[in-house]
């Protein structure tokens, strides 16, 4: 798997140049670039997707956090991703995003327009940010501790993989029938991987997100996004509310809202086909 070394870290991404123009994909809080794993084995081989990790996830270099997590802010990422795309010679390529990777997009939109094409957003965190409570912050802490809780939490950001009773708190989470073996697996991979994530994403990221709720600046700048931008998020997202999603496709200049009925948080894993589909038919449009 190849590595890049940008000013600050050195960053582990997969996928590779094809020709024509690329597509970025940005993964969400707790995540790796093999949130699109499903995703990519259905695309035609000529689409360059390339997924990197963000630093502190994954095989990404995870600095120790500094205070407030300064390090591990959303505008921080932004420079590492584009830190990234110059050292792959992109100067040009199209966004690809899951949810918290969505708000590390805005600040690259906002920082090198230019550079970027289209934006195809998976139940994104907007730039509202997302607010949370003292609990909650704290549940993310107690993930990070708990490999238990951890499953339980990062089955949430999946539902439809499994059985609805079992996803009650308090209840071990258990596959649906209708989950099929590559979703199986690849779930536990992911839920291996948040084993290796630094504290500066466990406790960071939520921090970050919360601020940037509660300071408001970027969810004032919503009408400065001018590139096409397609947002498909599930009815059955229960980390995403629907008013965020309806308010950006509502303020963004070229931004539509496309409602997925009976899938949550990650179209990515949860009906990748009709991901992939999506991704063909958006991100190929001139």
């Amino acid at each position: 798997m190849p590595f890049l070394e940008t000013a600050a870290v050195q960053l582990h991404y997969r996928g590779e140049l094809r020709g024509g123009t690329p597509v970025l994909f940005l993964h969400g809080n707790l995540g790796c670039g093999d949130w699109i794993d499903l995703v990519a084995r259905r695309l035609a081989g000529d689409l360059g997707l390339i997924a990197p990790d963000w630093r502190g996830c994954g095989d990404s270099d995870k600095p120790v956090p500094e205070q407030d997590f300064a390090n591990y802010s959303m505008a921080v990422h932004a420079d590492d991703m584009l830190g990234l795309l110059d050292g792959l010679g992109i100067d040009h390529c199209h966004l690809l995003t899951h949810s918290t990777g969505d708000l590390i997009a805005t600040h690259m939109l906002l920082r090198a327009p230019e550079r970027f094409g289209r934006v195809l957003s998976i139940s994104p965190v907007g730039p509202m940010g997302l607010a949370f409570t003292e609990a909650q912050l704290q549940g993310f802490g107690i993930m990070r501790d708990n490999p238990e809780v951890a499953r339980a939490g990062l089955a949430t950001a999946v539902p439809t993989l499994f059985d609805i009773g079992s996803l009650a708190p308090g209840r071990a989470p258990a596959f649906a029938d209708s989950a099929t073996r590559e979703q199986r697996e690849l779930f536990e991979h992911l839920l291996a991987r948040t084993r290796v994530l630094s504290d500066g994403i466990w406790v960071g990221t939520p921090y970050h997100l919360d601020r940037t709720w509660r300071d408001g600046g970027l969810r004032q700048r919503q009408e400065d996004f001018a590139h096409p931008r397609r947002i498909l998020w599930g009815s059955e997202d229960a980390w995403i509310p629907r008013a965020d999603v309806e308010e950006m496709a509502d303020r963004m200049p070229r931004c539509e809202l496309e409602v997925v009925e009976g899938i949550g948080h990650s179209l990515n894993v949860e009906a990748p086909d009709l991901c992939a589909r999506a991704v063909e038919e958006f991100l190929r449009t001139t």
